[in-house]
């Protein structure tokens, strides 16, 4: 492709620095010309704090109650456990692929290279950066819609200020990330201490004045294990793994990454344990003060538990708090989705234009204005119960299941030595996460499954007749180049 002359002298002034990220020929183009656009600055500590606050956001506050509802009784805890096992076992898949292929874009790159680069992976990728465009300003509407319920609880808004402030969020956001990013790995830093302070009060409230280990001894009061219980833990699993998202976003930043063989998975199972370690102690901690029968009918149930524990004072504080959370998520966010029609537009295989990064901030901003456009159109349009099912229906079926199918077909064909991360107990990881997230997209309920395989059908529609257009997979030469 044309898009690599300009990089070529570079490319042959840098390969000896650079040698160690490159792992096949096929992708030494990809690799080389991301490094010479991106700069590799992010720490391991920086790429963990990235993760945890995007996992965290305004997600378990508000789906905590949604939780309880649905699994109607104190076994709600198995949906938590279910959420952070699903997290695991597809680290395991994201942590292959990401030390191997540590470039921006994450699930583009995988998506691309394990089902060829000029064969099916043309269509894979190019239908991930379709969902994307759609998906990915619903993820930040999401957030910014939270923040704006929460918000609530202290200022009495109308529907049309609330609106606004959903907005605002995002245009704030905007402007935060429109900056270099090793200065976005300090805000980041920053974000992740409120975070931090946050879950440890409200964990540490529960510790000092409720009864802690109550809701454990209770967890398995009133199961029956019959097609009831899977059926209600499978609805209440969309909300937790809704909760869990965020543990891979290391893998986005990919090209930005220090030391990426290592960090990215480290960061990713140091994200999943910790916050796995939090949700659950917040859970507890919640319903040891507020019985688990008045909680899943409350809307701020974090501000009640505190205002039960220490008075109407300490509830404004620690919402002003929660406000934190969820605006951090949205800066995380809207971080990692930037990267990916920026290094599909590199390829080649997206508008050229979201290839193009800042002179002198060194950031994608043509892809940042555009999705937080879209996103700022959906935070005033849409309301939080129409998004968080909807987020999940859409990315399941190409980006989750699409690429743990693609690593075992990569492992055919390049053998366990190819990946500088090896899963424990490969495929076994693989196949429960394909298995889970099967479980997880079925339990998003038919409509959405069928919305979900629709913009899928189209996106195909859209590829083929691209691809017709521009002699390529499948309507190329046999044997395309990549250069």
């Amino acid at each position: 492709m044309l898009l690599f002359i300009p990089f070529s002298k570079e490319i042959k002034n840098t390969t000896k620095k650079h040698n160690r990220f490159s792992h096949s020929n096929s992708c030494l183009g990809i690799t080389f010309r991301h490094m010479q656009t991106m700069q590799r600055k992010l720490s391991l500590h920086q790429a963990t704090a990235i993760n945890m606050i995007d996992m965290v956001g305004i997600g378990p506050f508000i789906t905590l109650p949604m939780v309880i509802a649905m699994m109607n009784g104190p076994s709600f805890l198995y949906a938590w456990l279910t959420g952070a096992l699903l997290a695991f076992m597809d680290a395991m898949v994201w942590s292959e692929l990401g030390s191997a292929f540590p470039l921006s874009g994450g699930s583009y790159q995988f998506l691309l290279h394990t089902y060829g680069r000029e064969k099916g992976g043309r269509l894979m990728s190019f239908l991930f950066v379709w969902q994307t465009m759609i998906q990915a300003p619903l993820v930040i509407a999401s957030a910014a819609i939270g923040f704006s319920e929460y918000l609530s609880f202290l200022i009495t808004l109308t529907p049309f200020e609330s609106k606004l402030v959903s907005g605002g969020v995002v245009i704030l956001i905007v402007i935060l990330l429109y900056r270099k990013i090793d200065s976005i790995g300090k805000i980041s830093q920053v974000l992740w201490v409120g975070v931090l302070i946050t879950l440890f009060w409200i964990i540490g409230g529960g510790l000092a004045h409720g009864n802690f280990m109550q809701p454990i001894r209770d967890i398995n009061k009133g199961i029956v294990l019959d097609y009831s219980f899977i059926t209600a833990l499978g609805f209440a699993s969309v909300k937790s793994v809704y909760s869990f998202l965020g543990y891979y976003n290391v893998c986005l930043l990919g090209g930005e990454i220090n030391n990426p063989k290592k960090n990215i998975p480290r960061s990713m199972f140091l994200s999943i344990t910790g916050i796995t370690i939090l949700y659950l102690m917040m859970n507890i901690s919640v319903v040891s003060v507020i019985p688990w029968q008045q909680a899943k009918d409350s809307q701020f149930v974090i501000s009640e538990f505190m205002q039960v524990l220490m008075g109407s004072t300490a509830a404004k504080i620690i919402t002003v708090l929660i406000l934190w959370v969820a605006f951090s998520s949205v800066f995380s966010a809207t971080l990692g989705y930037t990267r990916i029609p920026y290094a599909a537009a590199n390829d080649g295989q997206f508008f050229k234009v979201f290839g193009k990064l800042h002179p002198k901030n060194n950031v994608p901003y043509v892809s940042l204005f555009f999705l937080g456009g879209v996103a700022l159109i959906f935070s005033m349009q849409l309301r939080l119960s129409e998004v968080i099912s909807a987020i999940l229906a859409m990315r399941i079926l190409v980006q989750f299941i699409g690429q743990a199918v693609g690593l075992l077909i990569l492992h055919k064909k390049k053998g366990k030595k190819f990946f500088p991360f090896n899963m424990p107990l490969y495929p076994i990881p693989a196949i429960i996460a394909i298995a889970m997230w099967t479980y997880i997209l079925i339990s998003t309920g038919s409509m959405l499954v069928r919305i979900a395989l629709m913009i899928t059908a189209l996106g195909i529609i859209v590829y083929f007749i691209k691809a017709r257009l521009d002699k390529t997979w499948p309507f190329g030469p046999k044997n395309q180049s990549s250069s």
